[in-house]
């Protein structure tokens, strides 16, 4: 297969009469999209390919015309992995990342021909990069111990904790460890060094002293990071240096020159999470995402803007009751291309920084902008029935064009079920949304088991997205009904709707859940959700226990993975306090009445439900031992229960292999108690 050439993209009514369901070994097997990025004249676009064939991985980058159809180019054929891709200013060349020589570094690539040369040598692996407006000059994301002003005394450092002797670690403060690693000293760092002919000059520092993570870790990266217009300053998000990061959200936005020198707070102002800084190209305006609710992680993303000449400060489009998820400068400088979740999807708006106006252009599946330039959208979309592909589109949103389709040959072979949205009245009699899922195979005047699928956050949503974990088609492809429900608390419904969880974990989407499943029952009859298992991931876990306490007859089967079992405990060992604090009103010992209103295991006595348990041994967030707590319970009350335990994985499971022995255990336990008597049912595997 030419995972390069494009086609139109799948629809259900492609697929061969012929095909097989989907597996998680078949989702495993897809190939995958990354690193695309868009030329600042608009005429070509570049992006990686992980092709997966068998046991073999291979990622290349290819590059492709935007004005001549079919002209695609393979430009790397080497075994490693480029990745983090940018244009040079002048769209002669590129800039990615690669451990080429031995560790990651920056190289670049003509592409009017010849080698890729390697632009940097650090002692130590560069993590990301962003290049300079004038492409004079770049900012490199290196992490090393925060002590350091330099790279050798960075180097030395490394050197030094390698050769530790002793495996005991010292802490003063927290976090004592952070989503899946234990707090090893080191922080991310920003250093800026000049590009000399294609050569890296020597790199300055420029957070050195700085005791804190920039960009911030686990999931930030460069898009935190601008230059100014100017090239003569970097801005970037991050928390000041202390010891209280633990337990707040207070990321800013700090200025501070490319020659190095203290950093500058410029959001001193708003004591809540402000990110994504991003300047106009005419050098007028500076924008960003912010937040106004201190704590609180899931608050609704603001955009606002500094006038550059003015000085002043603003919101953008105040009334727009949407997060914004990223923002991008179009090419006339006053229009922003924001993403943002949206009743299910993930669309794409323009706004109009001038005026407020916010115009809908993408609305459909999940989008991810790529680039704005040349009059050209280019971007990332996928739903519930087809993985990711690059698309182009006109500035206003017309004329899509697709621009690959790495998946058409497997996705050729495989089935996945029909899915629509549907609503229903909710708490309060409010209007709620979800999702259901046909099985493979469906047949009229059938009735099939029912996967009661319950997101995380807690907020959240499933959505209309092809999701590489839990991908709710693995569930209709072994025969069962699909639904899923974004109950009060979910995102993209409005800021009112997502904070309406908070301090009532256990009340409205309970009752939402409820309502959902009866309503969607009778919606679409062929939907058995008398016979129906209900399965979660983290707050979807809790959720799991919570049922088991609250709604014990309502499944005939649970699946909790890396669920919350006792808030108490929870509070005393997870990592990102400010979560807990803010969902229920402050720390544990200030508020344990609104802990322990909704703490699964109060109602431990109500427990019957059958209940299969997954956890990862190095999930930090929801540690194991809320996992082990809830199959102890199980075991000793003699509920029916199983429990597997991954030694390497985190709050996520994302190893292949992991993953599919994950698929087995989940969908044979869930067949086993959906199967009606005398009907086979999958054994779960090992």
């Amino acid at each position: 297969m030419n995972p390069w050439i494009a086609s139109l993209p799948l629809t259900l009514a492609a697929l061969s009469a012929g095909a097989a369901p989907l597996t998680v070994e078949a989702l495993n097997q897809l190939n995958k999209l990354h690193s695309a990025a868009l030329s600042p004249d608009g005429s070509q676009v570049v992006y990686g390919v992980t092709e997966v064939q068998g046991e073999t991985k291979r990622s290349e980058l290819y590059l492709r015309s935007l004005a001549t159809p079919d002209r695609v180019t393979q430009l790397t054929f080497d075994e490693g992995r480029e990745h983090s891709v940018q244009f040079a200013p002048d769209s002669e060349g590129i800039y990615f990342l690669a451990g080429r020589s031995g560790s990651s570094q920056l190289w670049y690539l003509p592409l009017g021909g010849g080698e890729a040369r390697q632009i940097s040598d650090l002692p130590l692996p560069v993590d990301g990069f962003k290049l300079d407006p004038s492409g004079e000059q770049v900012a490199l994301q290196v992490r090393f111990h925060p002590t350091c002003a330099d790279l050798v005394c960075a180097e030395k450092k490394a050197t030094q904790q390698d050769e530790r002797a002793a495996q005991g670690r010292h802490y003063t403060e927290l976090m004592v460890r952070h989503w899946d690693e234990w707090n090893d000293g080191l922080r991310n760092q920003l250093l800026v060094a000049p590009l000399l002919e294609q050569r890296l000059g020597e790199p300055v520092v420029v957070t050195a002293g700085w005791d804190t993570e920039v960009p911030p870790r686990p999931f930030s990266g460069m898009e935190e990071v601008a230059f100014s217009p100017d090239g003569q300053h970097l801005v970037f998000s991050a928390k000041a240096p202390g010891t209280d990061q633990a337990w707040h959200t207070n990321y800013d936005l700090w200025q501070v020159p490319v020659g190095g020198g203290e950093p500058v707070n410029l959001t001193e102002d708003n004591p809540a999470w402000d990110a994504h800084p991003v300047f106009s190209a005419d050098g007028r305006y500076l924008a960003w995402t912010a937040m106004s609710i201190p704590g609180y992680e899931s608050d609704r993303f603001r955009i606002m803007l500094k006038d550059l000449r003015s000085g002043e400060v603003s919101e953008v489009a105040p009334g727009w009751d949407r997060s914004a998820a990223s923002i991008t400068f179009g090419e006339d400088s006053h229009t922003l291309y924001v993403t943002a979740q949206d009743v299910g999807q993930v669309s794409l708006f323009a706004i109009d920084v001038r005026f407020g106006d916010v115009r809908p252009l993408l609305t459909e599946g999940s989008n991810r902008l790529v680039g704005a330039a040349g009059g050209k959208l280019v971007y990332t979309q996928n739903d519930l029935a087809n993985p990711t592909d690059l698309y182009m589109a006109t500035s206003s949103g017309q004329q899509v064009t697709p621009l690959t389709a790495i998946n058409a040959d497997k996705m050729a072979d495989l089935q996945v079920g029909e899915f629509e949205q549907f609503q229903f009245k909710g708490w309060n009699n409010e209007v709620v949304h979800g999702y259901w899922i046909k099985p493979v195979g469906y047949q009229e005047g059938q009735q099939y088991p029912v996967a009661f699928l319950v997101h995380g956050g807690p907020q959240g949503s499933f959505g209309n997205r092809w999701h590489g974990r839990w991908n709710a088609q693995l569930w209709a492809a072994a025969g069962f009904g699909t639904v899923m429900i974004d109950f009060h608390g979910s995102t993209g419904y409005g800021a009112e709707f997502t904070h309406s969880i908070s301090k009532d974990w256990g009340g409205k989407p309970l009752e939402d859940l409820q309502k959902g499943l009866k309503a969607v029952g009778e919606q679409q009859p062929w939907l058995d959700i008398a016979n129906a298992c209900a399965a979660g991931g983290s707050y979807g876990g809790y959720m799991m226990n919570w049922i088991a306490g609250n709604w014990p007859e309502g499944f005939k089967c649970l699946v909790n993975h890396a669920g919350l079992f006792d808030m108490r405990s929870f509070y005393m060992v997870t990592e990102e306090l400010w979560f807990p604090e803010y969902e229920f009103g402050g720390p544990y010992w200030e508020q344990s009445e609104r802990y322990e209103r909704f703490n699964p295991v109060n109602l431990i006595d109500n427990w019957r439900t059958p209940m299969l348990v997954l956890h990862g041994a190095k999930d930090y967030r929801v540690p194991l031992e809320q996992g082990l707590a809830a199959f102890t319970v199980l075991k000793r009350k003699n509920i029916p229960a199983e429990m597997v335990v991954w030694e390497d994985e985190n709050h996520w499971i994302l190893d292949p292999d992991n993953l599919a022995q994950w698929y087995h255990h989940v969908l044979g336990w869930m067949q086993r108690w959906t199967a009606k008597p005398g009907a086979h049912s999958q054994k779960g595997v090992d």
